[in-house]
């Protein structure tokens, strides 16, 4: 981890993680998207997860700066373990995460490293930012999502993107893992991402996150999401949404909200573990509707079930 005697100019440095898999070709464009920044104190950590095709271009281009480290480790097929992996192997107390087939624009980390700074003093020195105010651990910004070349319209993504978003946060992964820079030590208190969630490992991340602190946004576009390839694990499967419904649900069945909140935010304990069930039940009642639509009626049945186990 970084300290103020090897930050020039005094500015924190930032490690920057990008799980790989297979993507050679995206990956080193994810790569040259980082080293390219603006804002040049970095470390860039490609983290290949076991890949028969190795990102042998990035290697070879990135070899000479020496802020490029490549790590290969065994396949685990779980995007949250291969960023915990990197997390392992980061020097510095501010945490990036690149997917790898992302882009960052060149002023992203400039930008956020701004509004992090321009939070309260105590900042740099890891003191805690309460849920409701107080400094944001956690900045992250607007995206540009293409399809092929074509810009697909995000007008009607509308909902709160800065301070108390857990309610937000419930209803859909609002915060992209591209879009982040965060305090490290906030990711250490939370444990990092979960290792056992193939998708929606995000979502559920920052869902425990935000009932704890608030965040900060950029509203500049300084992510660029590249859909279509035909890589992507929700294409693999089609939906995401259940995966969502157990990253919720166990949080939930833990009472995570309201064990863990009163050591942050006394008071707001019981509000929020009782939002979280109520989300739960809506999003059972409308996987159970989705379920019987498409004649899944056991499915049904068993979300129908749940729907009435959370609802308030």
């Amino acid at each position: 981890m970084s300290n103020s005697s090897n930050i020039p100019g005094n500015q924190p440095w930032v490690s920057v993680i990008i799980p790989v898999y297979n993507r050679p070709k995206l990956a080193t464009e994810a790569v040259r998207s980082v080293l390219l920044q603006s804002y040049p104190q970095l470390e860039c950590i490609l983290v290949d997860d076991g890949s028969s095709e190795a990102p042998q271009e990035a290697c070879r281009l990135f070899a000479a700066d020496p802020r490029f480290r490549y790590l290969p480790i065994a396949h685990s097929g779980m995007p949250g373990a291969v960023r915990n992996r990197g997390v392992e192997a980061a020097r510095y107390g501010l945490l990036a995460f690149l997917d790898s087939d992302d882009l960052w624009l060149p002023r992203k980390l400039e930008l956020q490293v701004q509004l992090l700074q321009s939070g309260e003093s105590g900042f740099w020195q890891g003191e805690p930012a309460q849920r409701l105010g107080g400094t944001a651990p956690l900045v992250h910004s607007r995206e540009v999502w293409l399809r092929g070349e074509k810009i697909i319209s995000q007008k009607g993504q509308r909902f709160q993107r800065r301070g108390d978003v857990f309610a937000e946060a419930l209803k859909k992964c609002m915060i992209g893992p591209s879009t982040v820079l965060m305090r490290r030590d906030v990711y250490e208190q939370l444990g990092g991402f979960r290792e056992d969630l193939e998708i929606a490992e995000d979502y559920e991340l920052w869902l425990r996150l935000t009932a704890l602190y608030p965040v900060d946004f950029v509203e500049e576009p300084l992510i660029v999401k590249r859909a279509g390839h035909g890589q992507q694990l929700s294409e693999k499967y089609g939906h995401i949404e259940l995966f969502r419904l157990k990253g919720l649900e166990d949080l939930v069945r833990r009472r995570w909200f309201a064990e863990q909140a009163p050591k942050q935010a006394p008071s707001q304990a019981p509000h929020l573990q009782q939002m979280a069930a109520s989300e739960l039940a809506d999003k059972c009642a409308i996987y159970a509707a989705g379920c019987r639509k498409r004649g899944r009626e056991q499915e049904a049945q068993l979300y129908e079930a749940k729907a009435a186990e959370y609802s308030p």
